[in-house]
Order: structure tokens, then sequence, then C-alpha cells
């Protein structure tokens, strides 16, 4: 292994577990790029089942990740998400984190 693999290896094992879980890496996604979005929103975005969903956000909410409001729209409830500043920061900082080091990898021959 290059030392630019060695400096790869290391930077991704050092991801931000929590966001690199394929489900929560696109919740925090599209709340990244949203003001706010409710729960159905986010179901319809990623086909995720509800417990799916609680779930993740459950973890990305103690996690102090994302804000959680739950309301009531005439007699239907409501449950909005948001990022919080800690987990913009987090997603910001894993996708620099990730960047980098896919980045730093050295580039492949497609015909070897």
């Amino acid at each position: 292994m290059t030392d630019k693999t060695d400096q790869a290896s290391r930077q991704l094992g050092s991801l931000d577990r929590l966001i690199h879980d394929p489900t929560r890496l696109m919740l925090m996604s599209i709340l990244f790029v949203v003001e706010s979005a409710d729960f159905v929103y986010l179901k319809n975005r990623t086909n995720l089942t509800a417990g799916n969903i609680s779930s993740h956000m459950t973890k990305l909410e103690n996690a102090h990740y994302v804000n959680v409001k739950k309301s009531f729209v005439g007699k239907r409830p409501q449950t909005m998400f948001r990022l919080s500043k800690k987990g913009r920061d987090a997603f910001e900082n894993y996708r620099a984190a990730l960047d980098e080091a896919l980045s730093s990898l050295p580039k492949t021959d497609q015909n070897s």
C-alpha cells in the first residue's frame, strides 16, 4: 500500500459512524439541503418505513444532530425534523473527510 492509500484508510476509518450508516446518511443528506422536513416528506423521499425513519431519527436526535418538533395540524399529528447546528457541522465535517479520503486515493488504470 502507498502512503496515500494508508492515509485514505485512516481517514475512512475515522468517519462519524453515526452518519456513515446508509439510512442515516440519506436522512442527513435530505435535511442538509432543506430548512426542515416533516415525517411524510421523508417517507416519500426515501421509501423507508415509518418505523425505520423513527428508529434512525431517534438515534440522530439522541446525538443532538436533529431537532424534532411535534405538533398538530388540525387534528393530525405532524413531526418536523431539522438539522441542529451540531448536526449541520457534523455533516459538513463528514462530507469534507469523505471527500478528502476518496480524493487522496490514486487513480487506477481501467484497462488493468
